[in-house]
């Protein structure tokens, strides 16, 4: 190699061995980690193997099959990887929905079994033909749902009078790197020049780098890392609205949500509440956290099943399903996991129960 192609190496390595560091801490040591951090460890743990791959067919030419298969096959799970992190990233869970491991296990198993079927070194034919076109048609799919999950963030992001919050930064820009290593890697597949190909090994590398604090410090993705009620109550510790003033302001904001039935907007953000009850947003947490000891989540959502708790009572003929879309929830998963939260029974136990009482 010579000195250009070994800078080239050099940085592209060393960003798959920090991906791969970071990837086990995220999975394994990270205390407190959350869904969205174990996700980002998958989804950084998917492109350090792909990567991996790419480096060493871009500067060695060739390698054993069976390590091209598993590069392909971390390739498969990068797209499924993205999409969940960046849906418990937004939505930020306490556990991780029992459907969501089920449909990440579906993509796991299935390149599994395809791979034990039809193993690269036997059947090299299709590996080096039309999978690796399903696989990069997968992964773009993904990328086109996380970044509808993320629409109003890219939204907000382009437009000059909106600002986004820090998680938001940072799960755009690991959603703008794995788009632009997508890209890379598929110009490179439809035969633009050489280069390209390395090239998202480069750019997997740099916005890894621009995210560090992001993985080791643990303020900088508390909105990530840590459960939004741990970290509000660790940024008002010792700051509680006097007892009068926090009366009269939840009065306030409960007649507001009811009237304007702000539960069942689904986008609905900390800030915005803020400004409809017109108090600064770090008012508003220290409202919930210290003087309700509420979550802004659970608050919200304590509304959002007593109306579905209504629906259910009045039996209107609204399927179950329907019902958690109506209240506000944005997917089945999260209705059925918080109800189960709020009120310790499913929707369906809990309409049994109704008719039967």
């Amino acid at each position: 190699m010579n000195v250009g192609q070994q800078i080239l190496f050099f940085f592209s390595a060393l960003g798959v061995f920090n991906g791969f560091v970071i990837s086990v801490y995220l999975l394994l040591f990270r205390k407190s980690s959350t869904p969205a951090s174990k996700f980002l460890g998958l989804l950084l743990l998917m492109l350090s193997i792909r990567i991996t791959k790419s480096i060493y067919l871009y500067f060695y030419g060739t390698m054993p099959y069976i390590y091209i298969q598993i590069g392909l096959s971390g390739c498969f799970l990068i797209g499924p990887s993205l999409f969940y992190f960046v849906k418990t990233a937004l939505l930020n869970p306490l556990k991780t929905p029992i459907n969501w491991k089920r449909y990440y296990l579906f993509w796991v198993l299935l390149i599994v079994v395809l791979g034990s079927i039809f193993p690269y070194p036997i059947y090299p034919l299709p590996w080096k033909t039309y999978l690796p076109k399903l696989i990069y048609l997968q992964w773009a799919i993904f990328v086109v749902l996380s970044g509808w999950l993320l629409r109003k963030q890219i939204f907000n992001f382009l437009s000059p009078n909106e600002k986004l919050s820090s998680t938001e930064k940072s799960v755009l820009s690991i959603y703008g790197g794995v788009l632009i290593v997508h890209l890379a890697f598929v110009l490179a597949i439809l035969g633009f020049f050489k280069a390209t190909y390395i090239s998202g090994g480069l750019f997997f590398s740099l916005v890894l780098y621009l995210n560090i604090p992001l993985f080791i410090n643990r303020k900088a993705g508390n909105g990530i890392f840590s459960s939004n009620q741990e970290s509000e109550r660790e940024k008002y510790a010792d700051k509680k609205i006097a007892h009068e003033q926090a009366t009269a302001l939840t009065d306030r904001l409960h007649q507001l949500i009811k009237e304007q039935q702000l539960y069942k907007n689904p986008d609905l953000k900390l800030h915005d509440l803020a400004k409809k009850i017109n108090i600064s947003s770090h008012q508003l947490s220290q409202l919930l956290n210290d003087n309700l000891g509420k979550s802004f989540a659970t608050y919200i959502n304590e509304y959002r099943i007593d109306e579905a708790c209504e629906l259910i009572k009045n039996n209107k003929g609204i399927k179950l399903e329907e019902i958690g879309y109506e209240v506000g929830f944005n997917s089945k998963s999260t209705f059925y996991a918080a109800f189960k939260k709020h009120r310790n029974s499913t929707p369906t136990g809990y309409m049994v129960s109704s008719i039967v009482h």
